[in-house]
C-alpha cells in the first residue's frame, strides 16, 4: 500500500510524498523520469516487498501539488530527499531512478555522501557540461530538439512545448512493447504528470541543460549504471561517461534495449541495491 501526503517545507512550500511504509531492511528513494509523477514503480513493488525494501519518493517541484521552484537544478533534489528522510526518521538510504530520475539520484549521492548507501540508475542523462561528451550525439531528432530548446532558455522551451507533438521515433519497437505490457504503468504516471500542464516537464528540461551542482566524481557510494544499447532518447554514451566519472561504478550496457525497455532490467538493479544494503549492514555490525 502506498500512502501520499503533502510535506510542509520552509517558506510555505509543499512536497507531495509517496511512501510504501516500513519497517524495512532498506529504504530506496525513487526518482522519477520526465514527465512522470513520483509514484513508486508499481511493477517493482512485489519484488520490493520480497526484498524488504521500502520505497519513498516525491513529485519534483512543479508537478501536481509540489510547489514549483524557479531555476531549480538537478542537485536541488538532494534537499528534497533530506527533507523527506528527516520527516520520516530515515537516516541512511539508497537512491534509484530512470532517465532524468537517474540523474537526480546521482546528483543526490554526490551531495549526500554520509547518507547514501548505493545508487542504481537506468538510462541517465549526463551533466550538460560533461567534458568530452557529445551531449546531443545519437539523440533522436525530437529528443534533441526538445533539449536544445531548453538550452535556449525558458521562453524558447515554453514555445517549443506549446507546439510539440509526440514523435514515436524516439522509441524503439522494444520500448513500445513494454509500454503495452510489463511497464504500461508508465502511461498512468505520464498522464498524471501532464494533467495540469507541462510546467514540471519544462522545469526538468531546463535543469538538465544547467550544471547539476553535484559532481558525480564526488560520489563515494557504489553506483550501478544500466543503459539500453539502442536508446534513442538519451544515448548510452551518457551512462558510459558517468561510469568513467563515478569513482565506484559498474556499467551495464544492455544489447537490444531502448530507453523504456531497459526497465525490464530494473528488477536486477533493485536486487543489486538490496545486496549493497546488506553489505553495508554487515560492515556496520561487524558481521562476517
Amino acid at each position: 500500500m502506498v500512502t501520499e501526503t503533502d510535506l510542509a517545507l520552509p517558506g510555505g512550500r509543499t512536497l507531495h510524498v509517496h511512501d510504501t511504509g516500513g519497517p524495512a531492511r532498506l529504504t530506496v528513494f525513487w526518482h522519477h523520469g520526465t514527465p512522470n509523477t513520483g509514484a513508486p514503480p508499481a511493477p517493482l513493488l512485489p519484488l520490493a516487498a520480497e526484498l524488504g525494501i521500502r520505497f519513498v519518493s516525491f513529485d519534483r517541484p512543479g508537478y501536481r501539488t509540489s510547489t514549483p521552484v524557479p531555476g531549480r537544478t538537478v542537485g536541488n533534489a538532494a534537499g528534497c530527499v533530506t527533507a523527506v528522510a528527516d520527516a520520516l526518521g530515515i537516516d541512511r538510504f539508497a537512491l534509484m531512478g530512470h532517465s532524468g530520475g537517474g540523474s537526480h539520484a546521482l546528483a543526490g549521492a554526490a551531495l549526500l555522501p554520509e547518507r547514501v548507501i548505493a545508487v542504481a540508475s537506468l538510462a541517465a542523462v549526463a551533466p550538460f557540461d560533461a567534458v568530452g561528451l557529445d551531449w546531443f550525439g545519437g539523440m533522436a531528432a525530437a529528443s534533441a530538439g526538445s533539449l536544445r530548446a531548453a538550452a535556449e532558455g525558458r521562453a524558447a522551451k515554453e514555445k517549443y512545448e506549446a507546439a510539440a507533438e509526440f514523435d514515436p521515433g524516439v522509441f524503439t519497437a522494444e520500448d513500445l512493447a513494454v509500454l503495452r505490457g510489463s511497464w504500461s504503468w508508465l502511461d498512468e504516471v505520464v498522464r498524471a504528470a501532464l494533467a495540469d500542464g507541462p510546467g514540471g516537464l519544462i522545469d526538468d528540461d531546463l535543469a538538465y541543460v544547467t550544471p547539476w551542482g553535484g559532481d558525480p566524481a564526488r560520489i563515494t557510494a557504489p553506483v550501478l549504471l544500466v543503459h539500453g544499447e539502442r536508446d534513442r532518447m538519451i544515448p548510452a554514451t551518457h551512462s558510459a561517461w558517468l561510469a568513467g566519472r563515478c569513482p565506484d561504478a559498474e556499467y551495464r550496457l544492455v544489447p537490444g534495449e531502448g530507453h523504456l525497455s531497459v526497465l525490464r532490467h530494473a528488477a536486477d538493479a533493485l536486487t543489486w541495491l538490496a545486496a549493497q544494503g546488506s553489505r553495508t549492514s554487515e560492515a556496520t555490525t561487524g558481521a562476517r
